[in-house]
């Protein structure tokens, strides 16, 4: 197994949004304020949008643009989990699972018995929250319901405009592999579902190089036929086209698909794209596109990079000085470098990375 990750970065830019909701606004009088995510650093505030809301809107754009059918959920007492079968759901494939059963079976004397069926699986889908690359000044506005008789009904809510930047990681090699031995994280199926895996067209059993048995044995891993791999990983990496979501969306519409987007494929697990937007200014509120810093990551990771780095980006986005710096980079690199518009350098990594899944 060759650890191939796909490593990508996203900048979107948003208008008087509230994208991801705290909770009841503290500063307000107002019994009916909400305030918005935000966090500090060096001083200043930034907003942002957790990671879970970012995979929510991932998956639910896979369910309606892609048609994906999702795992079901289950809520029991004070703990809710999906189907844990990625043999027949994608997204418990992609986005993982935690699943903390019993089943009853029968043994060999035809007696019934509770069975521990407990199973979990890391993402191989991992991302970060998506934060204004920007220190952000939060508005707190003042709305109010006033279509009825009488008084009219107010309440607020905190608003911003930002630039901001998300990054995430796909392992290629773990989508449509499992492992299913007993060790906490690495118990991905059943036994029952492992059966149902291997009797699937194209499944197949492979050593697992990372984890040996107490005899020094590799373990066997139940990947899925290659077709079906390919396919969820490109409707995965696809979807960015298409993303959308975000809180307060009747009044306040945004548009959060990428304006800027940087893919490539990797043999290491360490995203080098995390610091190629920065800020400057006097209160750090003004974005700039580190371009020095992308082609740094080139050098510096060339042994690592497989394959070509795809740069798109939204014309109207970028400032004239960074688009020429990055056709300067492209001249530059001509062999690793790939610039274009936001969804043809999706999908031309799209065509890369079906080539380079094992």
């Amino acid at each position: 197994m060759k650890n191939l990750k796909t490593q990508g970065f996203i900048l979107i830019d948003v208008d008087v949004v509230a994208l991801n909701n705290a909770g009841k606004s503290n500063s307000t009088d107002a019994e009916n304020g909400v305030a918005t995510k935000r966090i500090r650093k060096n001083g200043r505030n930034y907003t942002y949008v957790s990671g879970q809301a970012w995979r929510y809107w991932w998956r639910n754009t896979l369910q309606k643009t892609f048609n994906w059918g999702l795992s079901p959920i289950t809520r029991e007492a004070k703990v809710a989990f999906t189907a844990a079968n990625p043999i027949q759901f994608a997204d418990d494939d992609v986005f993982g699972y935690m699943k903390a059963a019993k089943e009853v079976v029968v043994d060999e004397k035809g007696k019934e018995k509770k069975e521990d069926v407990t199973v979990t699986r890391a993402s191989p889908l991992k991302n970060s929250a998506i934060v204004s690359v920007t220190s952000v000044q939060v508005e707190e506005n003042w709305s109010s319901m006033s279509r009825h008789e009488g008084d009219a009904v107010p309440y607020t809510k905190q608003e911003y405009s930002a630039i901001m930047k998300g990054m995430f990681s796909l392992d290629l090699e773990a989508v449509g592999t499992f492992a299913s031995y007993n060790k906490t994280g690495f118990k991905n199926l059943s036994a029952k579902l492992r059966e149902e895996a291997l009797a699937q067209a194209g499944s197949s059993e492979i050593a697992d190089p990372h984890l040996p048995t107490a005899k020094g044995e590799a373990h066997q891993l139940v990947r899925l036929d290659k077709a079906i791999r390919i396919q969820r990983i490109e409707d995965t990496l696809a979807a960015l086209k298409f993303l959308s979501g975000g809180a307060m969306q009747t009044n306040n519409m945004a548009d959060v698909t990428p304006k800027f987007v940087i893919l490539a494929t990797t043999n290491s697990g360490n995203h080098p794209f995390s610091h190629i937007a920065t800020s400057k200014g006097i209160s750090d509120q003004v974005f700039e596109l580190n371009v020095d810093g992308i082609e740094e990551i080139i050098r510096d990771f060339k042994a690592q990079i497989q394959g070509k780095v795809f740069i798109g980006h939204r014309s109207g986005f970028l400032g004239s000085d960074d688009v020429q710096k990055l056709e300067v980079l492209k001249s530059q690199y001509p062999d690793v470098v790939e610039l274009g518009s936001i969804n043809e350098s999706i999908d031309k990594y799209v065509t890369q990375v079906k080539s380079q899944i094992p």
